[in-house]
């Protein structure tokens, strides 16, 4: 590996299932990375910029890499990766569009605004295991990611 075993995962995402396969498929794939989950974009943004509830930097670490749903309550994940991408501190981090939704329009939509990968959730546990451990591979065991600067 290369340094990025340690480094936090931000996974936004409103479903309690799908924030659960996602943390179980990691554990099948062998990532112990931190992993902190926030359920809407607004809280999302206010997380990545220590606003609020997430002023003390202990309690929101710079992530090494977010795991962005496109359909969240109130700001949309479209919306977070747009706020993401066009902040000198934030843009550097690498989000993955981690969403149900294969329309061609988000796909383009998010790699015009910046998102490092673009993912459709697979319908069964096998398929979504199987697509978090190959993003393991990549992101935690190939890509070499900027360290943080906190």
């Amino acid at each position: 590996m290369f340094g990025n075993e340690a480094r936090t995962i931000l996974i936004v995402e409103d479903s309690d299932d799908d924030f659960l396969a996602t943390t179980r498929a990691f554990k099948k794939a062998g990532l112990h990375n931190p992993v902190r989950r926030c359920t809407n974009g607004d809280q999302a943004l206010d997380y990545l910029f220590r606003r609020g509830e997430f002023a003390d930097p202990a309690r929101s670490p710079c992530p090494g890499v977010i795991l962005l749903d496109l359909n969240l309550p109130g700001l949309d994940g479209r919306d977070v990766l747009r706020a993401i991408k066009s902040d000198a501190h934030l843009k550097a981090i690498p989000v993955i569009v981690l969403t149900t939704s294969s329309a061609e329009q988000d796909i383009k939509r998010c790699y015009e605004d910046g998102a490092n990968s673009y993912v459709q959730k697979p319908v069964d546990l096998a398929g979504f295991i199987l697509a978090i451990s190959r993003l393991k591979d990549y992101w935690f065991e190939v890509a070499i990611l900027p360290r943080s600067e906190e």
